[in-house]
């Protein structure tokens, strides 16, 4: 598993990707080190703009697939926060994720009870029930943006 700490931004990414399967193109590495680099958890898109100016042969077909490749190896995760739009966090430990209603930016946020309310949800389905997939997250107004 993936945690990404100040550590982990500073591997050797091609050695990372290598690892898992996944050669190393200058296209994926940028994918993957943007992500590892940048907690704002872009879209697909937004990651797209960001990088093409740097990367002349980038398309944003090759961003979709690098993301979906990444996250079938486990070093991104999607998060899928509310409507059809999907957005990456390299940071795949256990952790929330808040979304600010007024400026749009999504936040990790990390606390030693996680693992517990997990466990609690899990207690609570119903027989029988077969979780595929748990995400935690949160609605409401950023520091920032609760003081404007």
């Amino acid at each position: 598993m993936n945690t990404i700490t100040p550590e982990v931004k500073t591997i050797d990414t091609v050695q990372l990707l290598s690892k898992n399967g996944i050669r190393p193109s200058i296209q994926r590495l940028a994918v993957y080190r943007y992500l590892a680099e940048n907690d704002i958890h872009p879209t697909a898109d937004a990651l797209y703009l960001a990088l093409a100016p740097s990367i002349p042969t980038l398309s944003k077909t090759t961003v979709y697939n690098t993301l979906k490749l990444l996250e079938k190896k486990h070093l991104v995760r999607s998060i899928a926060i509310e409507n059809d739009e999907l957005r990456y966090d390299a940071d795949i430990s256990d952790h929330w994720h808040f979304k600010c209603t007024k400026c749009g930016n999504v936040y990790d946020i990390f606390s030693k009870d996680t693992e517990k309310t997990k466990e609690s949800a899990l207690k609570a389905l119903p027989e029988h029930f077969v979780p595929q997939k748990i995400e935690m997250y949160m609605w409401g107004l950023c520091a920032h943006c609760s003081r404007v």
